[in-house]
């Protein structure tokens, strides 16, 4: 019996010592936030060019995605961005607009549209390993669909990549 409650005891010290592995080991916004750069050119054809086509993320680390649009024209030759996937697997902290910064601090948004030459940054922590699709096409309204409209365009021109997180 009693060799029956000390295995007793070191099963639940064990399993006591793996939940403590499994914790947060600090501050998961710990500043300064590791960059990942995204740029989004336009081929010759008009297709959207992704530089690198794949990101490759950790989970529990802080990033900042920086997503430079160097060569949009205007409006109808801009291009949309959407990672709804990450973002609902994420803890989202800023949105950086050139001066303007969005401290969201975990609430989300759908798209981020580049309609003329500049950058977005994006600063987050993923919180769960998967891999999440990451969609660059047409405004909606380069293709006569309403303004915002979420998800594929598929009347335009649009690229699946993918975020890899471990």
């Amino acid at each position: 019996m009693k060799s029956i409650n000390h295995l007793i005891k070191i099963l639940i010290l064990l399993s006591f010592q793996n939940f403590a592995h499994t914790e947060s080991m600090g501050n998961l916004a710990q500043y300064p936030p590791t960059p990942k750069d995204l740029t989004i050119t336009t081929s010759k054809d008009g297709m959207p060019l992704l530089e690198p086509f794949e990101i490759s993320l950790n989970t529990g680390k802080y990033y900042r995605l920086n997503i430079n649009c160097p060569d949009v024209k205007d409006d109808l030759t801009g291009w949309r961005i959407e990672m709804s996937d990450l973002l609902r697997n994420s803890h989202l902290r800023l949105v950086t607009v050139g001066d303007i910064e969005i401290h969201l601090q975990g609430l989300s948004f759908n798209a981020i549209e580049c309609d003329e030459i500049g950058s977005a940054h994006v600063s987050f922590v993923p919180i769960k390993p998967g891999s999440y699709q990451l969609y660059v096409g047409n405004v909606p309204s380069a293709v006569r669909r309403p303004i915002g409209e979420a998800g594929i365009q598929e009347k335009g021109n649009f690229v699946l990549s993918r975020f890899i997180v471990n």
